[in-house]
């Protein structure tokens, strides 16, 4: 194994300070001393109150709406940049406006792929992310992305419920790859539901392309966001005679009425990372922390020693 050449600091955005908390635990280093300033009208300045020449710096912030989470990250990475850090890694378990990475429509942006220049422009030297909404953003970026799966974490917890006539469910045509890995990884059936939406968060109709009869059916998708796809498949499910139905999100979003809709619905249990933190707290939703991961990640990185092993799919 190569020597680290530089020490590693770690330091957290205010949006993601328990989670970055928990990583420099795991990691075995303290979180690395920012103050940020605010001026009356909103404008804020973070500042690093140690030095960082020479350092492996390693940023953590999801870049969850509001658009202040990301402006945080980019002036942070600028500030680390000025700071003569050798290396900056922005760490985010977390990347917004992922679901903007093509152009779907006429006269639309690509949200993604202007988040990636922005990101490099302002510093970073290599990302760390978790489930990216698409694949492919990876390749929006001229420097190293290192995806990590959050299957690494949540197989396990699957394993341990120890549930009968599993099925694995995609909520929709576009996760089907993920669910086909999370079931070969289980040995388990895949059902795939085929929604049409009226308008973006809105369904208008949903089909189940697959038999959930006497099933325990677990839905895994990369974040849940206003909870109305998860909620509605779970009811098409246990109409269609599944014993119980559960879903795994990496990234909870829980925008608008979403802890609402998942308390009252048929849903045994939501599960998710804290990769973004939770805004509410509800008996249905458990968080399966990503902290351990990230961690050892970023001590390979450092170490650079190979990651490989961290990607169960």
């Amino acid at each position: 194994m190569a020597l680290p050449t530089t020490d590693a600091k770690l330091f957290a955005c205010s949006q993601s300070t328990e989670l970055a908390n928990s990583i420099a635990s795991y990691y075995g280093i303290p979180l690395g001393n920012v103050i940020t300033s605010t001026y009356s009208d909103g404008e804020f300045q973070p500042s690093f109150e140690e030095s960082v020449r020479g350092a492996r710096v390693f940023i953590i912030g999801s870049t969850h709406p509001s658009s202040d989470h990301l402006m945080e990250m980019l002036l942070m990475l600028d500030a680390a940049k000025r700071a003569s850090a050798r290396h900056i890694t922005a760490v985010m378990p977390y990347f917004g406006w992922a679901r903007q990475d093509r152009k779907d429509k006429p006269r639309v942006p690509i949200a993604a792929k202007l988040i990636a220049k922005m990101l490099e422009a302002a510093g970073a030297t290599r990302i760390i992310t978790m489930d990216l909404h698409a694949d492919q953003i990876q390749g929006f970026f001229e420097r190293p992305v290192d995806h990590l799966f959050a299957s690494t974490v949540f197989l396990p917890h699957l394993k341990a419920l120890n549930l009968d006539n599993l099925t694995i469910a995609s909520p929709d045509m576009g996760g089907s790859k993920r669910a086909y890995a999370y079931s070969k990884a289980l040995e388990s059936d895949v059902v795939i539901c085929y929604k049409q939406r009226a308008k973006a968060n809105v369904i208008s109709h949903m089909e189940l392309i697959g038999d959930v009869t006497g099933k325990n059916v677990v839905l895994v998708d990369d974040m849940v966001d206003t909870a109305g796809t998860l909620t509605k498949a779970a009811d098409v499910m246990m109409e269609r005679g599944a014993l119980s139905v559960r879903a795994i999100c990496t990234h909870p979003v829980l925008s608008g009425s979403a802890y609402e809709r998942i308390q009252n619905s048929k849903l045994e249990e939501l599960i998710v990372t804290d990769s973004i933190p939770l805004r509410e707290k509800c008996d249905k939703i458990k968080v399966v922390s990503c902290a351990e991961l990230f961690a050892d990640v970023m001590r390979s990185v450092h170490e650079n020693a190979s990651i490989s092993s961290k990607f169960l799919m």
